[in-house]
C-alpha cells in the first residue's frame, strides 16, 4: 500500500544550511520536541495511520545510506499522521536492524501509536541534526535520532491541512 504523501516526502529536497524563512515556519520546523505534542494544541486527537511498515533492503534506504550504517535490512514504518481525523504529516522512519535491540524493539510494534510518543518518553533520546527540505509549497524536514546511541532516520513532510500553514496563507 502507498499513498501520494509518500512520494512527495521522498522527493523533498533538503537544504545545505537552514534557509531564510518566517519565524512561525522556523519554529515549526526546528521543533526539537514532538511534533506530536504540539499537533495535540491545535486539534481534538492526533491519530495515525500506518500506510507501509516492515523489513526493507538497502535499496529502499538509499537516499538515506549516508545518513545510517550500512545494514543488510532497515525497519521501514511509513505513516500518516493525523489531526482530527485530516492527514496533516506524511512521516517516514528507517531504523537499522542493528538499533532493534533491547527496549528499542518497541519501535517494531508501535502500530497506531504516534513515534512521538515512544521516542519522547526515552530518556537516552538525542538528536544529531535537523535538515528542512522542500517539495514544491511543501515543507520538511528530517532528523537523525539516537535511542542509546543508536540511530533511526525521520523524516517529516507538512500536508497543506498542517496547522504549519495556517500563518503562511
Amino acid at each position: 500500500m502507498s499513498h501520494p504523501a509518500l512520494a512527495e516526502l521522498r522527493a523533498l529536497s533538503f537544504f545545505d544550511e537552514i534557509p531564510s524563512l518566517s519565524g512561525e515556519l522556523l519554529d515549526w520546523l526546528l521543533l526539537e520536541d514532538s511534533m506530536t505534542k504540539r499537533f495535540e494544541q491545535h486539534c481534538e486527537k492526533v491519530s495515525v495511520i500506518v500506510v507501509n511498515e516492515g523489513f526493507v533492503g538497502p535499496d529502499m534506504a538509499r537516499d538515506a545510506l549516508e545518513l545510517l550504517p550500512a545494514e543488510p535490512h532497515y525497519w521501514l514504518r511509513e505513516i500518516l499522521l493525523c489531526g482530527d481525523g485530516e492527514p496533516w504529516l506524511a512521516g517516514r522512519t528507517l531504523v537499522p536492524e542493528s538499533t532493534l535491540s533491547g527496549p528499542e524493539l518497541a519501535l517494531q510494534q508501535l502500530g497506531t501509536t504516534p513515534l512521538g510518543r515512544y521516542l519522547f518518553t526515552a530518556s537516552t533520546l538525542t538528536r544529531d541534526f535537523i535538515q528542512v527540505g522542500q517539495r514544491d509549497a511543501l515543507w520538511g524536514r528530517r532528523s537523525r535520532l539516537r535511542l542509546s546511541g543508536k540511530p533511526l532516520l525521520l523524516t517529516e513532510l507538512f500536508l497543506t491541512a498542517s496547522p504549519l500553514y495556517e500563518g503562511e496563507n
